[in-house]
């Protein structure tokens, strides 16, 4: 029996809304260190200019052979930003504070480091071991801005957590919240996620 074009047209449509397609995974990145690999997933839909700015570092490979510097056990770790010496690496320019996107600085969220002032994030990042709500965007002021989130780890939480753990104190030129068991990252390189079904549409 032959079908008719508008039968034909409305079975493709029909198709196309019911059936399950591949999505366009997330970008996933290994931080790989002296104590583990870290596996993390990106958000470039909620921080884009975070994510390329993260992204370019890594492709670059700024961010081998540097190493966490601050590690609080109930608070964050951060790095990415110093040599084994204690040496600061050069970095691009400061890039525009995401924070409001939505996302928050829940344990295991990965975020960027910056100074007081809300648009100076260039390349070191912080990992969350806590809920830090008080890091979350509240105004677009220098005490609220918050620190934008543009990540989460989803492979690799127990190596935080050693690393969270780790002994402190002083450390080049930091007086306090220096692991004294250095912790350095090897790389971070991206990894190929497996593309995931993506939402029937009405879902």
């Amino acid at each position: 029996m032959k079908l008719s074009q508008p039968f034909l047209t409305g079975l493709l449509l029909w198709l196309a809304a019911t059936t399950s397609v591949l999505a366009e995974p997330n970008p996933q990145v290994r931080i790989q260190t002296n104590m583990g690999d870290i596996i993390v997933e990106l958000y470039p839909s909620k921080a884009p200019k975070s994510v390329a700015n993260f992204l370019q570092y890594v492709d670059d490979g700024f961010y081998s052979n540097t190493i966490f510097h601050r590690v609080i056990e109930n608070f964050m770790i951060q790095g990415g930003g110093f040599t084994p010496e204690f040496s600061r690496k050069e970095t691009r320019a400061p890039i525009m504070n995401e924070a409001d996107n939505g996302l928050k600085n829940d344990r295991g969220s990965i975020a960027m480091a910056r100074t007081p002032e809300p648009h100076s994030a260039t390349a070191q990042f912080f990992i969350n071991v806590s809920n830090n709500p008080r890091l979350n965007y509240t105004a677009k002021t220098p005490d609220f801005w918050g620190y934008c989130v543009f990540g989460k780890v989803i492979k690799g939480m127990d190596i935080v957590d050693t690393i969270r753990n780790l002994p402190t104190g002083r450390g080049g030129p930091f007086p306090t919240d220096v692991p004294q068991s250095m912790v350095t990252i090897t790389s971070v390189s991206r990894v190929t996620p497996a593309a995931v079904p993506a939402k029937k549409k009405g879902k």
